[in-house]
């Protein structure tokens, strides 16, 4: 960083809840130093990537994600107050035209709604997220999320939403599950034409290795902590897919929708 570029760092930001003022000075600060020859296009655009977050003294806002990684910061709702979500979301909001927060409920909802008008909440995963404005004919098509049982919805519903608010239409496959293999090889040909697949299953976890084995693109395995006793909260399915013979699989954490979601909306955005 140059001399010009040091009042600037992050740690320096001055104070302004609306954060758009400063991130301009700042910028024209970069952009000076451009022309003058102090920083060169990618010692510009690293600058840009990092500059600035917000401190809300309960949190620090990652307003500059969306550059870096192409989203924005999302909201883990749990255990958060309705009162620290709601601030979180309305200085996001500032910054992008997306909002996605998890785990949470109907009660947060209700009580965001009343200051932010367009929202839904997913009840099955316990999200509340802002639609995709643009058309659903301009989205990616190729992520495809399919789970074993029906108690395993939850999980994929936030992975589909996480793809679908990175631009990716999802196809959704539920209730298909290896204990009834006919209903899974009545999806190949859906399967097949993906270019990235969920798979989402507990008890023993088999599905993605035999989804993986009729494919040729990645499957992201998510084990979800549905099952009997002997399938220890999730533990079972976890190492049943990180022990997969069959190749290609990539394997979340524990009932970890959003995780998969995400890497499948990178991945399809890619090809």
């Amino acid at each position: 960083m140059s001399k010009k570029m040091e009042k600037n760092s992050i740690g320096n930001i001055p104070e302004n809840p609306g954060g758009n003022p400063a991130i301009s000075r700042i910028i024209e600060d970069i952009l000076k130093n451009y022309r003058s020859g102090e920083l060169t296009e990618k010692q510009c655009v690293s600058e840009i990537k990092n500059l600035y977050f917000e401190d809300l003294g309960f949190a620090k806002l990652d307003h500059h994600r969306s550059l870096r990684r192409g989203f924005p910061e999302v909201i883990f709702g749990s255990n958060k107050k309705p009162g620290q979500i709601l601030e979180i979301a309305l200085r996001i909001l500032k910054y992008s035209d997306i909002l996605l927060i998890t785990r949470t409920d109907i009660s947060v909802y209700n009580y965001l709604k009343k200051h932010i008008g367009n929202i839904l909440y997913n009840e099955d995963a316990g999200l509340i997220y802002t639609p995709l404005k643009i058309p659903e004919k301009k989205l990616f098509p190729g992520v495809t999320v399919i789970c074993a049982g029906t108690t395993d919805i939850p999980v994929a519903e936030e992975a589909a939403v996480t793809a679908y608010l990175m631009g990716n239409k999802v196809k959704k496959i539920y209730d298909a599950g290896v204990a009834g293999i006919h209903r899974l090889l009545s999806c190949r040909e859906d399967l097949q034409g993906s270019n990235v697949i969920v798979a989402v299953a507990g008890m023993e976890g088999a599905l993605p290795s035999v989804v993986s084995s009729m494919v040729e693109c990645v499957v992201i395995g998510v084990p979800t902590s549905i099952g009997y006793g002997a399938s220890l909260s999730g533990l079972s399915p976890l190492f049943t897919m990180l022990n997969s013979c069959s190749p290609g699989i990539l394997v979340s954490n524990i009932d970890n929708g959003f995780g998969a979601g995400y890497c499948a909306g990178l991945i399809n955005k890619k090809l």
